[in-house]
């Protein structure tokens, strides 16, 4: 079976990029599940009930969050109601929402989709490394094929997560900071890793943020305002190929997409 998983969405030129360039991408690859980082959204920040059913509507079977999934009020309901947006798991007990979900996909499979969170650089959450292990062992019992959304910011922290979830999950995915590396492949034990998928959003910006506003801050050290750039946009994603028998990866592939302003 193939997945595939779009990077972070970043406000109105990421769901633009959604609804104009996933289309002829999912009639090339013909996935059979698609997921999206949709904490970056609403306006470059957190998710709203409209937001998530444009991004539904356009294609995409399952939302993953971070660090952001909080940032509109909004959505303290609309993870609890929705089963299909999943937020970080290490999150404490009582957080509305949920950490993972298990979605049905063609002949009868179910696919397990977990979303974690890093603590370097973010917030002190629940060690990914342990409630991961232990959710893919739960999930395990249930199907062989599991996502796993590392929305992280520390290099270091998603490759030792990779290689911590060998063999256990069939991929790990990383998300946040919106620029794709180039490190995409499957390690020995079969999970399909990338440190991270990168962006969809706009292309000419800091990682979805008009540049002369970064530029500035970074000349100045003074606070500003973060306006979501314009022009063209860009989609980018992996396509992972997982044997549905093992639930070990076959590939991953690396997705570039652009479109005009």
């Amino acid at each position: 079976m193939r997945v595939l998983m779009i990077g972070d969405v970043v406000g109105r030129p990421g769901r633009k990029a959604v609804r104009e360039l996933l289309p002829p991408l999912l009639q090339e690859h013909r996935p059979d599940l698609v997921v999206a980082n949709g904490e970056n959204a609403a306006g470059g920040n957190g998710i709203t009930p409209d937001i998530a059913g444009e991004l539904f509507a356009g294609g995409i079977d399952i939302l993953t969050m971070g660090n952001h999934v909080w940032d509109k009020r909004e959505a303290l309901t609309l993870l609890e109601e929705d089963e299909r947006i999943v937020r970080p798991a290490n999150y404490p007990p009582g957080t509305p929402g949920r950490g993972y979900t298990l979605v049905k996909v063609k002949e009868n499979l179910q696919v397990g989709i977990i979303n974690l969170s890093g603590r370097v650089f973010l917030s002190p959450l629940e060690c990914p490394f342990r409630l991961g292990r232990r959710l893919a062992e739960e999930i395990g019992a249930l199907t062989r094929i599991i996502l796993v959304d590392f929305h992280a910011e520390a290099t270091s922290e998603k490759v030792a997560l990779g290689w911590y979830l060998d063999g256990l999950v069939s991929a790990v995915i990383g998300t946040h900071t919106h620029i794709q590396t180039a490190d995409a492949r499957v390690l020995p034990q079969g999970t399909a890793y990338i440190t991270d998928v990168g962006m969809t959003g706009p292309r000419d910006s800091v990682l979805g943020v008009k540049a002369e506003l970064i530029i500035k801050k970074f000349l100045t050290q003074l606070p500003v305002r973060f306006e979501v750039a314009g022009g063209v946009i860009q989609l980018e994603a992996v396509l992972v190929d997982i044997d549905p028998g093992t639930g070990r990866a076959a590939a991953i592939q690396r997705l570039q997409y652009y479109g005009p302003a």
